[in-house]
């Protein structure tokens, strides 16, 4: 399939019937970045994900492996935990008529029942696959994934990123938005900065917006690279360097920045001293919940005169001028005025994006 020269038609970003497709195209049929693994420390310690309108229960085994079950009974169907994060004791109990799940899903207790027509061994909680990758969390709803493994779909990612070493950096800031606008024009506005010059005033002042190169598309990712511009070192409020380069980096790597997508809902931005991610939540077809988080090195969180927060304030600034123009976007697209219009020979990336979209629709 060639790639589109025009943006898509407005059904792909207004039509409530196409959203949910897409829920279950790219939200249970894919691996989703649904946390960070220190969210969930030790054995008992879980999380709730909210993944194509499911409940998923994210925790720790008596041994800490990582489990993953629907947030649903197996006797009536009532969802059990109705808290975002917290810590079992030891079981997990259904607050209906108290059947009691083992941190491995078994059944342990279910009362009422009789013991010689009941079997507890045949009512586990459903089990959802799970994975972990750079201390990122990953699930995936599918019966039979494909593919099959986490890693299969991530392709060169985690060689590509080694040297930024994720899985032993830790979060030091979290930032919740809610964007009035579907969850394809983010991805698109994340991978192109040819709007810099005229909505991020700071990020121009730190970034060369023609600089870097792009990483050929790939089914499972679209991203590249950019450059700082003058003396600076990073992209923060003044682009001055306050913090250690993080320590596997090389000469050139701390001379820029990586910006990837990892489809379908993870956004990684590779710094020379930080890693900025978002997780992308579709809610319906204008509206999607974006998680933002910065991690940085354990031995720079342990200085005395540590502080993120020139980071953290310069991304929180670029982050809502992107969001703003994603809701004009949306507002643009749902107008009858509006048809495809020209893609520019720079916008190679949205194109991708685009591609993917297609040829993943093309298969249902």
């Amino acid at each position: 399939m060639s790639a589109p020269q025009n943006t898509l038609p407005a059904r792909y970003y207004t039509d409530p019937a196409m959203f949910r497709q897409e829920l279950d195209t790219f939200f249970t049929q894919m691996w989703v970045c649904a946390g960070r693994a220190e969210q969930i420390p030790n054995p008992g310690d879980y999380f709730l994900a909210e993944i194509a309108n499911e409940s998923i229960i994210v925790t720790r085994g008596p041994s800490a492996s990582l489990q993953a079950f629907y947030n649903v009974c197996r006797h009536r169907g009532t969802r059990m935990c109705r808290e975002p994060q917290g810590k079992f004791a030891a079981r997990i109990q259904c607050p209906y008529h108290g059947w009691t799940y083992a941190l491995d899903g078994k059944l342990l207790g279910a009362p009422h029942m009789d013991p010689a027509e009941f079997h507890r061994e045949d009512y586990p909680l459903h089990r959802v696959h799970v994975a972990e990758w750079g201390g990122h969390i990953f699930l995936n709803l599918a019966a039979q994934p494909q593919p099959q493994s986490l890693l299969d779909q991530l392709a060169d990612l985690p060689q590509e990123f080694a040297p930024w070493a994720m899985q032993g950096l830790r979060l030091v800031h979290r930032i919740d938005y809610d964007v009035k606008a579907n969850w394809k024009l983010i991805v698109l506005n994340y991978n192109e900065c040819l709007h810099c010059p005229v909505l991020h005033p700071l990020l121009s002042r730190i970034s060369d917006y023609l600089s870097g190169d792009n990483a050929a598309p790939n089914p499972s990712y679209i991203g590249g690279s950019m450059e700082f511009r003058g003396a600076a070192q990073t992209m923060s409020l003044d682009g001055r360097l306050r913090r250690a380069y993080l320590p596997g980096l090389s000469a050139e790597q701390q001379k820029q920045v990586l910006y990837y997508a990892v489809y379908p809902n993870l956004f990684l931005s590779l710094h020379p001293d930080y890693v900025m991610l978002h997780r992308l939540w579709p809610l319906a077809a204008d509206h999607t919940h974006i998680t933002c988080e910065w991690l940085f090195h354990p031995d720079e969180i342990a200085k005395p005169d540590f502080s993120p927060a020139d980071a953290i304030q310069f991304w929180d600034t670029t982050n809502r001028e992107d969001w703003a123009v994603s809701e004009l976007s949306q507002l643009g697209i749902s107008s009858r005025a509006y048809v495809p219009g020209p893609y520019s020979p720079r916008e190679s990336l949205p194109k991708a994006f685009d591609r993917m979209i297609l040829s993943r629709e093309s298969r249902k």
